[in-house]
């Protein structure tokens, strides 16, 4: 009598969850130069990042990669707009606050970079 075949998904092992799954981050999207810009929420669950100030450009949240080291938390995500184009966003996280930049890329150049001052948001 032969044994039964194994089952690759019994032995499958989850995906680690992403270090900033589950915070948010309400702070400014601010334009080089100016000392106001625009309320925005930055939000990471199950392993995607958005903005809220960009939901109204048509851009969707996108998966980011995050990397822990020395007490802080580097980022990267990409998210797209079918009208607008791509948004590349860097940032790192220092405890409860996150300082980012993302870059407006059109035709696979930089048009625009705006920064963002975030802490986490307190319930």
């Amino acid at each position: 009598m032969s044994s039964p075949m194994p089952n690759p998904v019994s032995r499958a092992t989850p995906s680690p969850p992403k270090p900033l799954d589950g915070r948010r981050f309400d702070g400014i999207v601010l334009e080089r130069g100016n000392t106001s810009g625009d309320a925005d929420t930055l939000l990471f669950e199950a392993g995607r990042f958005r903005s809220t100030a960009c939901d109204r450009y048509g851009y969707g949240d996108g998966p980011y990669v995050a990397i822990v080291q020395d007490g802080e938390i580097a980022f990267h995500a990409e998210t797209e707009s079918e009208k607008y184009g791509k948004l590349r966003w860097h940032g790192t996280v220092r405890g409860p606050r996150l300082d980012a930049t993302l870059a407006v890329m059109r035709d696979g150049a930089v048009v625009v970079e705006k920064w963002v001052l975030a802490g986490e948001h307190q319930t």
